[in-house]
């Protein structure tokens, strides 16, 4: 007689630490893994019937948990497996690790994924933060998703279309309203690529922007890219001990852009220590996003604002990544006030300079910048 594993096992008083990517976050007072999505709806369900604080946790890469921790139910979710059905159609449980998903479906001979490769975390979350790398985001290939809604306590199907999606955000993010179990997305079954539209990898590729290559070689080329920058987790790196980039890049409208272009260009010149930028004609990363405003460049924000790639915070234990300056490290013996403190400091000192004020990409529990 055989017996099935459990679909959830309960852990009482542990430190959330060790299932953040930051390795940052003080105890839960119950944790619950959860295996499958019934199993993850039941818990679920029976928290919120008695009331119980919630916290839903999966790869812990796009997450800052305060040292206080969190004082109810944590729900890791653990459930995994996926298929890829006869229309080239992905169908992935949340808990899946993303990168090995991108990773199985280039191997079984699918394009569409390959560029947002080496990206931490759990399929469920990409959704949510609408996951983009490389000229990719999640909102290209997604159809649909399963979600429970606490609201209504049925789990029901929802097409892309209902979810928001935009720069690194959707109805989903910072709201506890609904839980999402799985996902659908289109594949290319031809095994090529997506169009190349990121300049720094169509040069690592050697081709012209547009252009489309076999799936695998673009993922080697993102890894290869990624894991320059301390963006491919690494327990033995410390540079890869973060929630990747801690910072959006700022998005502003015609008028708000003219402002700040104009400060930059009174501020970035000779007296700074950037031998390559020149009064008047300062050359500041910016990217129309097609609806009429601009994107500008965090790092480069960052990096003028007078914080190098491995500046350090309070004691040297927290540091921007010495690969990424969008990255803040923890460097070992660290608590989540000392990373925010950080984070501050780099926030204030590029609204100073420049008057724009950065936002956090990770999702806060129970602290705030």
């Amino acid at each position: 007689m055989t017996t099935s594993a459990p679909a959830s096992s309960v852990l009482a008083a542990v430190d959330l630490a060790l299932f953040t990517t930051l390795r940052l976050g003080g105890p839960a007072r119950r944790l619950v893994v959860v295996t499958t999505a019934r199993s993850c709806v039941e818990t679920i369900r029976a928290a919120d019937a008695a009331g119980e604080p919630l916290l839903l946790l999966a790869g812990g890469s796009n997450v800052v948990v305060s040292d206080r921790g969190f004082d109810g139910t944590v729900v890791r979710m653990a459930a995994t497996g996926s298929h890829i059905d006869d229309a080239g159609v992905l169908h992935a449980a949340a808990g899946h690790d993303w990168d090995a998903l991108v990773a199985d479906t280039v191997a079984a001979g699918y394009g569409g994924l390959e560029c947002l490769s080496g990206i931490p975390g759990s399929v469920g979350a990409t959704p949510v933060q609408n996951v983009g790398a490389y000229g990719v985001e999640l909102s290209d290939v997604l159809i649909e998703v399963d979600l429970y809604d606490r609201r209504c306590g049925v789990v029901r199907t929802v097409p892309v279309s209902e979810l928001g999606l935009g720069y690194r955000t959707s109805v989903l993010k910072g709201a506890d309203t609904a839980v999402v179990l799985g996902v659908r997305l289109a594949l290319r079954r031809d095994g090529r690529s997506a169009p190349i539209r990121y300049p720094e990898l169509a040069r690592a590729l050697g081709v012209e922007l547009g252009a489309r290559v076999p799936a695998a070689l673009a993922r080697a080329a993102v890894l290869t890219l990624r894991r320059g920058k301390g963006m491919v987790l690494d327990p033995a790196d410390h540079d890869t001990w973060s929630a990747g980039s801690f910072f959006t890049n700022p998005v502003l409208d015609a008028a708000q852009a003219a402002v700040v272009l104009e400060r930059i260009r009174s501020r970035v010149g000779p007296q700074v220590s950037v031998p390559q930028v020149s009064v008047p004609q300062v050359s500041v990363p910016q990217y129309p996003d097609g609806s009429g405003r601009i994107k500008l460049s965090a790092a480069w924000l960052v990096e003028r604002a007078g914080f190098t790639r491995g500046y350090r915070g309070p004691g040297g234990r927290v540091a921007l990544s010495g690969k990424h300056t969008l990255a803040l490290t923890n460097r070992g013996g660290a608590g989540t006030e000392d990373l925010l403190a950080l984070a501050r400091e780099i926030r204030d000192g590029v609204a100073g300079c420049f008057g724009v004020t950065l936002v956090p990409e990770p999702v806060l529990v129970n602290c705030a910048l």
